[in-house]
């Protein structure tokens, strides 16, 4: 995981932020430098390819703790497809 990525996934994807689907997050992304967002679509894309990042890691940068690495890749597709691809919704990680 690129630097990028994990600080977006600490301060944007936080126990605090993960859960407001007011439609914010994506925009707020691409608001940033064009280098930023790319990196962090970089880094986002070689994480669901490689699987390398731990529901334990993910749990100690946000607080959020998943059940297993498939629930945590089906969020983190979630956010990839809304993100990057136009998805219309926003996902949420597990209560």
């Amino acid at each position: 995981m690129n630097r990028e990525l994990e600080k977006f996934i600490r301060v944007y994807l936080s126990l605090e932020q993960a859960y407001d689907t007011s439609g914010y997050l994506r925009p707020t992304l691409h608001a940033f430098k064009d280098e930023y967002v790319r990196a962090v679509k970089e880094g986002l894309e070689s994480v669901l390819r490689n699987r390398d990042l731990s529901v334990e890691e993910y749990e100690r940068l946000t607080d959020i703790e998943f059940e297993d690495a498939d629930s945590l890749y089906n969020y983190l597709n979630g956010i990839y497809e809304y993100l990057f691809r136009g998805a219309e919704s926003q996902p949420v990680p597990p209560n």
